[in-house]
């Protein structure tokens, strides 16, 4: 009975308060070394090159969301919904696992390193290793993971365009980051879900507050996640791993960590080779940045330059564009910046380059968000809403940026009619 207590611990969240740990299995799965890891990955990469203090981590978020997910699981259950204690455990335990196949600066690794390989299969394959370990105790959240059990509205709150993995990072992200346009009202969302034919809905008195959640998950697309600077430092981090996995195999001497090291020698086709779940379930953002560190000295120039620029925080200018910038001018770029930098034409593409990004704050043709009525009936929010913005915001609005060098000119320079 004593070890059983000392299992219930409680932790003190800055943006909730107190969060229990609701069982002895969900402690144990906290404990385990391949979640700890989550406490040295960042939430948000390196987003604190703009914002200082959102250097959150995944371990935090995904706290939060299992917190998240007990509220709800609470609030279905005394609108009369059976949700079994099994059910519920399979849940809670779904959404703390949700993320754990995040690696170092997951998309930049996901563009680099891991090619072809999404973090939500590397998550599926952990939790199917720690099932073995723990002895089928995960097997339930396993279904509700990947919507096998047949109760899909319990899949619907891990994953979904109304999910708690989302309720949790806009208030996070939004807190840790001070853009107050990123908060929401997660208890009224959550005191408003309800279930209709096995789907997840929301009561007609809530739409508001869904209608805030997406022009929020927009804002925060813009302002945080898509913010120019934001993406200069990560694509400048895609080039210095892309750099470096091209030294690796021409078989120059590029030091790492063992487990860095693992995936610049190595092509992985898939997440079920053994070595690779090994060295990524010991890879974490200390492994990356050590190694950019040692690289700003290493004796090929194109290297060393990407490294000390993102170490020192000397980042390529970002302009976005509502059209791709042309070859030619690209070209032209290339040419000055192979001059300015003392190096190559071919080179030069590692410094300057484009790219595309796509804001989807909500898409009606994924899992819709639906609300319920007094009557019973049931519309999709963009169908519903008495508000412009929600018809406007189910669009998808495309972005091309061109990323090059301070210094270098370019006709795009200091226009802000191009800009969102």
């Amino acid at each position: 009975m004593e070890e059983i207590t000392n299992k219930r611990k409680i932790l003190n969240d800055p943006i909730y308060g107190f969060i229990s740990i609701p069982d002895e299995l969900v402690y144990d799965i906290i404990e385990h070394p391949w979640f700890q890891r989550l406490r040295r990955i960042k939430q948000l990469g390196l987003t604190h090159y703009v914002y200082p203090a959102a250097q959150h981590t995944r371990f935090q978020h995904a706290i939060g969301a299992m917190h998240l997910m007990i509220q709800a699981i609470d609030i279905l259950r005394m609108k009369g919904h059976e949700i079994t204690k099994r059910e519920r455990e399979a849940t809670v335990l779904a959404i703390l696992l949700h993320d754990i196949g995040h690696g170092p600066f997951s998309h930049t690794l996901e563009r680099t390193l891991v090619k072809g390989i999404h973090h939500e299969a590397i998550s599926l394959l952990i939790m199917e290793q720690l099932n073995k370990e723990f002895k089928g105790a995960l097997k339930m959240a396993i279904r509700v993971f990947t919507d096998t059990y047949p109760k899909h509205f319990l899949h619907q709150l891990v994953s979904s365009q109304l999910d708690m993995d989302r309720l949790d990072y806009l208030k996070r992200d939004s807190f840790f980051s001070g853009v107050q346009e990123g908060v929401i009202n997660s208890d009224r969302i959550i005191t408003m879900l309800n279930v209709e034919n096995d789907l997840l809905v929301v009561d007609a008195k809530g739409i508001y507050s869904i209608e805030k959640f997406i022009v929020a998950r927009r804002l925060m697309y813009w302002q945080v996640y898509f913010h120019k600077t934001v993406l200069a430092a990560e694509y400048m981090m895609v080039e210095i791993l892309k750099r470096a996995k091209y030294l690796a195999g021409k078989k120059i001497a590029v030091s790492a960590p063992d487990p860095l090291e693992v995936f610049l020698k190595h092509a992985f086709r898939d997440e079920h080779d053994p070595v690779f779940l090994n060295a990524f379930t010991r890879l974490d953002d200390f492994d990356v940045f050590y190694a950019i560190k040692s690289w700003a000295n290493h004796p090929d120039r194109v290297l060393s330059l990407l490294c000390q620029n993102l170490v020192n925080r000397r980042l390529n200018q970002v302009v976005l564009l509502n059209n791709p910038a042309p070859a030619t001018l690209i070209s032209r770029i290339r040419s000055k910046g192979a001059r300015s930098l003392k190096i190559s034409n071919d080179e030069a593409a590692s410094f300057v380059y484009c790219g595309k990004i796509a804001n989807d704050a909500y898409n009606p043709k994924k899992d819709r968000i639906l609300i319920r009525f007094r009557d019973g009936h049931v519309e999709d929010i963009a169908e519903s809403s008495d508000q412009l913005n929600v018809h406007v915001l189910s669009k998808t609005v495309s972005k091309y940026f061109l990323s090059f060098p301070k210094g270098i000119k370019s006709k795009y320079q200091d226009t802000d009619k191009n800009t969102p």
